[in-house]
């Protein structure tokens, strides 16, 4: 079995422009390589009325159990104006020890440095006490509808079990190992639109200017401190991402007004506890400036926590064996889809740093992705080691 380079797979990976819900080809060009490991391959497109068609990938090696499972997504956002790049994003190249372009960072080396493990792994370990398997999206970075979570769904109803999931998303702040994700805030977001009664800019007695309720309102929600927060998650925080008046007259008061707003929560909240709350203090200031209001929320998944358990140290002792550095864990940053696949399975998220992710000229350490793969086989050893034992003691 030949060994793969970790390097050389994240420039293969790179050269799709799979621009996120977009495939090009790539989740055919992944299973070709897991299949050359003696994966099974099983290509899961899902589709519905409101959203494009996803391909998303179900890789597995062996029957047995223990299944230890690697998480990531092939899919990408946009580079942006090609130009302000100093290569092609989806033509990489080796710079001063970096490897650049759009997925470098988040995260196809990371799957990269998955299969290039596994490939290493196996070459000491043809006949393994258990299974490892890939689940692999092409909707991370979009709208989430057609991607894991409905890979987590197919999994259920084929009883298709998973004992632990790592997800490759980039956690490491400023070095490698600095950081492994235990958890993750929720994501509750809001469309808010305020109707007033259009008038003239010298009469405002006659009109209802909905600019105003508008302002007591977001002036109100960013005022009410939610919580405190606790010893595993940061307090819980609204945000106001957009201001909307469709008015270009300067002597005329609108109708309407809106803004959108997101929520990243603790686990003191689920998003139903938060859209009430929100709801009330809209409703109480529209009552008393006489307007009429519409809200929509979007939920994004609730906050999780995976309890460390002896999976999660192991990973932790290997981590700062080969990065030198201690990983604390961490529940910030943004959403993953580990919020989905901690419903079938524990979950701990490791992966390269994330300084360049979303940015031009996205880049990644030569030496950061030879020392994760290290960690990923790393893990494979001693997750099948301990399962070896423990089925011995059983016995």
């Amino acid at each position: 079995m030949s060994i793969i380079d970790e390097i050389k797979f994240s420039k293969e990976l790179i050269r799709f422009p799979s621009i996120t819900p977009i495939d090009a080809g790539v989740m055919k060009f992944l299973s070709k390589k897991l299949k050359s490991l003696g994966f099974k391959c099983k290509v899961l497109e899902f589709k519905d009325k409101k959203s494009k068609p996803v391909k998303n990938l179900y890789a597995r090696l062996g029957t047995k159990q223990p299944n230890i499972c690697f998480a990531g997504h092939t899919d990408v956002v946009p580079p942006g104006n090609f130009k302000d790049w100093t290569v092609s994003p989806f033509k990489p190249i080796l710079k001063k020890n970096y490897l650049i372009g759009r997925g470098a960072n988040d995260m196809k080396s990371s799957i990269a440095c998955f299969t290039s493990a596994v490939s290493r792994f196996l070459k000491n370990n043809s006949n393994i006490n258990g299974s490892i398997s890939f689940l692999i999206t092409g909707d991370e970075e979009g709208l989430a509808i057609n991607g894991t979570k409905k890979v987590v769904d197919y999994l259920k109803k084929k009883k298709e079990k998973i004992n632990f999931c790592i997800v490759g998303e980039p956690t490491n702040p400023k070095k490698l190992g600095e950081m492994i994700k235990i958890g993750r805030r929720g994501s509750l977001s809001g469309t808010l639109e305020i109707i007033g009664s259009q008038g003239h800019v010298a009469y405002p007695h006659l009109s209802n200017n909905p600019i105003n309720t508008l302002i007591d309102i977001s002036k109100k929600l960013k005022n009410t401190r939610l919580d405190k927060g606790n010893k595993n998650f940061q307090p819980s925080n609204l945000e106001f991402t957009a201001i909307n008046v469709e008015n270009k007259a300067h002597n005329v008061i609108p109708a309407r007004a809106s803004a959108q707003f997101n929520i990243r929560y603790n686990n003191f909240y689920t998003a139903d506890k938060l859209k009430k709350k929100i709801s009330l203090i809209v409703k109480s200031i529209c009552k008393i400036n006489s307007c009429k209001f519409k809200i929509e929320f979007i939920a994004n998944g609730d906050s999780f926590l995976t309890k460390p358990d002896k999976t999660i140290f192991m990973a932790k002792k290997i981590i700062k064996k080969i990065t030198k550095i201690t990983p604390k864990f961490s529940t910030t940053g943004g959403t993953s889809d580990a919020r989905f696949i901690r419903k079938i399975a524990p979950c701990l998220e490791f992966g390269l740093v994330n300084k360049t992710m979303h940015k031009i000229d996205e880049c990644v350490s030569l030496a950061d992705l030879k020392k994760l793969t290290r960690i990923y086989e790393n893990i494979l050893q001693d997750y099948f080691k301990w399962s070896f034992i423990k089925s011995k003691s059983l016995k």
